[in-house]
């Protein structure tokens, strides 16, 4: 799933190439990826963009007072076209959920790979429409480290890895870079969020910080497409389950879960000790 750091990098690199040129065509082809309808997707056209931002993971082109937003989920990808195509695209045939042109001729797909399909577009007055961005925690980069420490004292004991990805919580780190910066602050990713002292704080802030703006500034300037391997390259311990943790030489761990897995090094993060699947036994903290 795009996180922060690649949602960030398709903002900039739709803004530079988007604001200002007109919606000529907007078609949606997946009638499920639509979650709104009033205003209809048919409004956009004709109109100037004048703006690209990102709420958390998701993406929002603003134009005169109406906003397309996106959240590509697990699987969804904005495929650019200097040229766009102008076929047509037939409804539920192929990846394509949304289809769009602009007054220059170029244009962008949205495409969802797989069965699930949780890929969302939504047509609004006001991004605060939309459900998932008005429930967005503080973004990272605008977070004092005594609201973080606040935060993660009224989790409780809720695990770092499920505070750090509640998107309520904290907008726009997901299952990746969750794992990437407990990693990085040489933490369990089960420790209870309340349990961290002064010094333990200020390192997975610290780290957090670190994590996501290297990783914005690894994928600044990318076209759309180098982005997914940009983020897959630039990653220590997530998706490198066997492999070795790139610090101390361990071997890399997983712990799955129904939808999801982690990734973890446990002489790192866990003082050697291996972490039990859930599934089948009690966590070692």
């Amino acid at each position: 799933m795009p996180e922060l750091p690649e949602v960030e990098s398709l903002a900039v690199f739709l803004r530079e190439r988007a604001v200002g040129r007109a919606f000529v065509r907007a078609d949606i082809t997946a009638i499920s990826a639509l979650k709104t309808y009033d205003p209809p997707v048919s409004a956009l056209v004709g109109l100037l963009i004048d703006d690209v931002q990102r709420h958390g993971k998701f993406l929002d082109f603003s134009a005169k007072g109406v906003h397309l937003v996106i959240h590509l989920a697990r699987a969804g990808w904005l495929r650019w076209r200097d040229e766009q195509s102008t076929a047509l695209v037939r409804p539920g045939k192929g990846p394509i959920a949304l289809r769009t042109a602009f007054d220059d001729g170029s244009g962008f797909d949205l495409t969802e790979a797989g069965t699930q399909k949780k890929l969302a577009v939504y047509v609004v007055r006001d991004p605060a429409e939309v459900p998932g961005i008005a429930r967005l925690g503080p973004e990272p980069f605008s977070l004092p480290i005594e609201e973080f420490g606040a935060i993660l004292k009224q989790a409780g004991r809720v695990q770092l890895k499920g505070v750090l990805r509640n998107q309520s919580v904290i907008a726009g780190i997901g299952n990746a870079y969750s794992d990437e910066i407990l990693h990085v602050a040489k933490m369990s990713p089960f420790k209870p969020a309340s349990n961290l002292t002064d010094a333990e704080l200020k390192t997975l802030y610290d780290g957090m910080r670190e994590t996501l703006q290297d990783a914005v500034d690894r994928s600044a300037g990318l076209a759309v497409q180098d982005l997914k391997s940009e983020k897959k390259s630039g990653l220590r311990v997530h998706g490198r389950t066997g492999q070795k943790c790139p610090v101390c030489g361990d071997i890399v761990r997983e712990v799955s879960f129904a939808d999801s897995s982690l990734q973890y090094c446990a002489t790192c993060q866990t003082g050697g000790k291996p972490l039990a699947d859930r599934r089948l036994s009690k966590l070692l903290k």
